[in-house]
């Protein structure tokens, strides 16, 4: 930090010296102007003697006096940047008093409209007008203190020094917009550059956003498509493997029941089948996606309680309580979903004799129930039933709002509650589920 600064004071040391050095040599500038314009011009422009004495124009030659005078007129504006009004002042002052004392063609103007200009430059309008008003009221007012300034040459003098005072006036003034305009055109254009980084830095935000949320829905779309196969997998092996035995079973004994539990078997590994095959052409370029038939709701718990029966469980279905039309598809299906993950379970590990499934809408929420009377699901148990497929049913539930509950029955056995708010849509939608 302390480097910093020293080097800040250093370029402005620089910056300062620079400015003394240029408005140094201004001043010697228009010091050696005046100078030449005293002693040089006039002659070169009129060598002969007798002309000049009949315009009334008098050669002076660079005495002391003289030499000072200019020297007067061009020092202050070493002052110029500085102190370009206390400049400006004594610069026409000087001016005025030895043009007083030498005459009217005597001393160079070089000096007051240097100083002028700086303050037309510097300065605000106003300041400007009143500066060169000043002069010129010196330049038009200084016959009155020469008493024989009335030769033509005199009046020309003081009609070309007006000319050159309203000339720089008005020059010093159109520099001083013009530095504005760039000035202003300056900081638009900063100000053009910052928002244009910060809409870059916006577009940025927006696309990691935008990353980040396309991320999140392929991770939602990746494990509902995850619940999805294991839905149809763990329901359809489930049910081919029942089959399979009962036909095993039977194929001695009763033929014909065997042969109806193996076409039971053929049916449902086709179905599976063709459900798997309409999922993989979604995942491949979604060319299947009207193929698909829609996804199941309660109305097909019918299926769920002819898997149960077929592996042995006697099934009492309640739906006395459902009213269908006013569940949204998406409980309704999540709903059966859970039912016949549930009922999965009961078959691979149970051990059940009798198993219940009750649908109600009641209180404003979908509610679900299915119960057995196998070999039940304790605390300790609960842990290790995750693998089960409870985890994929509880956040098929959660997703909605919802409630998902597994434990013991009351009387032995297990039992899967759900409970699922009728109003959830507006959450499982925004949640990509």
């Amino acid at each position: 930090m302390n480097r910093v600064l020293r080097a800040a004071l250093v370029q402005s040391g620089r910056l300062s010296a620079m400015q003394w050095l240029v408005d140094a040599c201004i001043a010697c500038g228009a010091f050696g102007f005046g100078m030449l314009q005293m002693t040089l011009s006039l002659d070169l422009f009129l060598p002969d003697e007798f002309t000049r004495l009949m315009l009334g124009i008098r050669s002076v030659a660079p005495s002391a006096l003289a030499v000072t005078a200019v020297a007067a007129t061009c020092a202050p504006l070493i002052l110029r940047q500085k102190l370009p009004w206390p400049a400006f002042a004594v610069c026409v002052g000087c001016w005025t008093v030895f043009s007083a004392a030498l005459g009217i063609q005597t001393l160079s103007l070089a000096g007051p409209l240097v100083a002028l200009f700086t303050v037309a430059v510097s300065r605000s309008r106003g300041e400007c007008l009143a500066a060169a008003l000043m002069l010129l009221a010196c330049v038009l007012g200084l016959p009155a203190l020469v008493p024989d300034a009335h030769s033509p040459f005199d009046n020309l003098m003081l009609l070309m020094n007006a000319a050159l005072v309203a000339a720089v006036a008005f020059a010093g003034y159109a520099f001083h917009v013009r530095e504005e305009y760039l000035a202003e055109a300056r900081a638009r254009a900063a100000q053009a550059e910052q928002l244009q980084e910060a809409e870059r830095l916006r577009a940025e935000e927006a696309l990691r956003t935008s990353d980040a949320e396309a991320s999140r829905r392929v991770e939602a779309e990746r494990v509902r498509i995850a619940h999805e196969v294991h839905d149809i997998t763990a329901h359809s092996l489930s049910a081919v493997s029942i089959q399979a035995a009962l036909a095993l079973r039977l194929v001695d004994a009763e033929p014909a029941a065997a042969k109806e539990a193996m076409e039971l078997a053929r049916t449902t590994s086709k179905e599976a089948l063709s459900e798997m095959r309409a999922m993989i052409g979604v995942l491949r370029d979604g060319s299947a996606a009207g193929e698909m038939e829609p996804t199941a709701g309660t109305d097909r718990l019918g299926d769920v309680v002819d898997f149960l029966e077929a592996a042995g469980v006697r099934t009492v279905l309640d739906e006395a309580r459902y009213q269908r039309e006013r569940v949204p598809a998406y409980a309704d299906i999540a709903l059966f979903k859970v039912a016949r993950e549930a009922a999965t379970n009961i078959v691979r590990h149970a051990g059940a004799q009798r198993a219940w499934i009750s649908v109600a809408v009641m209180g404003g929420c979908a509610h679900l129930e299915v119960a057995d009377d196998g070999r039940g699901i304790s605390g300790a148990d609960l842990e290790a039933a995750e693998g089960h497929g409870i985890a994929g049913m509880r956040q098929r539930v959660e997703v909605l709002g919802g409630m998902f509950k597994v434990g013991e029955r009351a009387g032995g056995g297990s039992a899967v509650r759900v409970r699922i708010p009728l109003g959830a849509g507006a959450k499982a939608e925004g949640r990509g589920a």
